[in-house]
């Protein structure tokens, strides 16, 4: 099975060409202001350019209004919006009508119970992600660096298409794989240096481990 890849929250020429570099399928900037990944829509729309042909750019919002969507969309050109905030099955609706492109909507969970969730968007979403729920006073919706039991996703549709998120790392990835058997993975904090700053050499880091963890289950 195919596995994407998605390495999230670039900031930098360097960041990008790594990402791409290790066989990423996916690269995400993040539009939130109280993130240390934020990146302005310009900047995105021009390390998007990278990407053509090699990978698909993602635009990351959390309750984003039509006029700073229509200014990412304009500015960046994603190949995708990732939805991260509070939005329902209505407004996904609503942004895939607008700008005629894929949506992966996001969910914060920690327990099973957290996935009935889910039901309203399925036939909606184009894609889903299972996040870890943010530590308490934490202010950013993803990107914390913490995990959840990746084993409760074992109840999910075997057809549903998701990507796993939420603390995943070089050192854990192989139990992540093992555990939820995902068709896709997202990283953040995960390649990071410090808050916001991708580590070119992390990112070399966490394909490799990616690449013997699939070769340890393919054996």
């Amino acid at each position: 099975m195919a596995l994407d890849i998605k390495i999230c929250g670039l900031k930098t020429d360097d960041a990008t060409t790594a990402a791409l570099a290790g066989g990423a399928s996916h690269v995400g900037f993040i539009f939130f202001a109280r993130s240390p990944r934020y990146v302005e829509p310009a900047a995105a729309g021009r390390l998007r350019q990278a990407a053509i042909g090699k990978a698909l750019a993602v635009a990351v919002t959390v309750d984003a209004d039509d006029a700073f969507l229509d200014e990412i969309v304009e500015k960046m050109r994603p190949d995708m919006l990732q939805l991260h905030g509070t939005e329902t099955p209505e407004r996904v609706a609503e942004v895939k009508a607008r700008y005629g492109l894929p949506v992966m909507k996001v969910f914060s969970v920690s327990e099973a119970g957290d996935l009935e969730r889910l039901q309203p968007f399925i036939g909606v979403a184009d894609r889903f992600m299972f996040d870890a729920k943010p530590p308490k006073g934490s202010q950013l919706p993803g990107g914390n660096g913490v995990a959840f039991d990746w084993r409760i996703l074992a109840g999910l549709d075997a057809g549903l298409d998701y990507m796993l998120s939420g603390g995943l790392n070089a050192a854990n990835i192989g139990d992540a794989l093992r555990s939820a058997n995902p068709s896709a993975i997202d990283i953040s904090s995960g390649v990071e240096s410090g808050p916001g700053v991708k580590d070119p050499a992390l990112i070399e880091q966490f394909f490799r481990a990616v690449r013997a963890a699939r070769d340890d289950r393919a054996a």
